[in-house]
């Protein structure tokens, strides 16, 4: 199944690095050569929420290595930049990407670049290594009190 919002030919070049990603559990393979993804984040780091009109995203200072990933499959360190939500207008649809063809009600994805290769995030874009994204399925569950705290901010971040 293709993601309601995915139906129509792209028209951004990716190949087989392009969203949406269908991860298949029984192509998975196991690398116990890989090593643990550490993440650092300072909280002190966020600057603000914003709406960008068809979601929101919470934006980080980039400007030093304050919060970061390391390791795992990174040959450099990454600088967090910003974290946005996908969700669906209901619940049996929302993440963009999906596990064995399984649609979450929504997705966190937190975008970081690659400041050791480029000077920019507008830059890193750009090329094949300069983003890694964490994306986190969520679903419908008990009250999360971290995320109860941004989405208690949401109201004040009502227009474009």
């Amino acid at each position: 199944a293709v993601h309601p919002l995915w139906q129509s030919p792209l028209t951004i070049p990716g190949g087989t690095r392009q969203s949406p990603i269908n991860i298949q559990w029984r192509d998975s393979v196991y690398d116990p050569f890989l090593k643990p993804l550490k993440i650092s984040y300072d909280p002190t780091t966020c600057l603000h929420i914003w709406n960008n009109g068809y979601s929101f995203l919470v934006e980080f200072d980039d400007s030093a290595d304050k919060s970061i990933i390391v390791g795992g499959p990174l040959k450099n360190q990454y600088r967090l930049k910003q974290f946005h939500f996908h969700w669906g207008a209901i619940n049996d649809w929302g993440s963009e990407h999906t596990v064995d063809s399984k649609f979450y009600p929504a997705e966190l994805h937190l975008v970081h670049w690659n400041a050791v290769e480029y000077p920019s995030f507008e830059e890193a874009v750009m090329e094949g290594n300069g983003l890694a994204v964490i994306g986190v399925f969520l679903k419908l569950g008990a009250r999360h009190e971290g995320l109860q705290t941004l989405v208690d901010a949401l109201p004040a971040v009502r227009h474009k």
